[in-house]
């Protein structure tokens, strides 16, 4: 069996570019461009750090499911998750307050829904992303 470290480190790098734009990069991975959002006196089309906040729980969930349902054996059609997160004024100083996660699981006729539903939760129970987020994540899955 394998022995798998304790610790990993992740490192990403941000820098300015004009106005409140920015390019975020990783080693070996594309730029992505990011800005401030609208809200907040920023950029409509351009991913900020809200958007990228609530789709790390939503990829997060995938991947967990992914690997969960893999050494479970579940054989499912399709998979897709929508996401939305609560941005809150949480005394005196924004904070995401919520974060839901609604993954759509496609399974073949016969196949064991009780079964993608269980698994479905311990992915999200197992996610690190989510583990490690303050704002409460809740999970509202469909099964078909």
């Amino acid at each position: 069996m394998e022995v798998r470290p304790k610790v990993y480190t992740y490192h990403t790098s941000v820098k300015w570019t004009e106005q409140r734009k920015g390019v975020i990069s990783c080693a070996g991975k594309p730029d992505i461009q990011v800005a401030t959002p609208p809200e907040f006196k920023g950029h409509d089309g351009i991913w900020s750090p809200e958007d990228l906040f609530v789709a790390s729980a939503n990829i997060c969930l995938m991947t967990t499911f992914l690997a969960v349902a893999e050494r479970a054996g579940l054989v499912f059609t399709a998979y897709e998750s929508a996401a939305e997160g609560k941005l809150e004024l949480v005394d005196g100083k924004f904070q995401f307050t919520a974060i839901t996660l609604r993954p759509t699981i496609i399974l073949p006729a016969n196949a064991d829904a009780a079964k993608a539903k269980e698994l479905i939760e311990k992915a999200e129970a197992n996610c690190l992303i989510s583990n490690s987020m303050k704002a409460r994540v809740s999970l509202e899955a469909t099964i078909r």
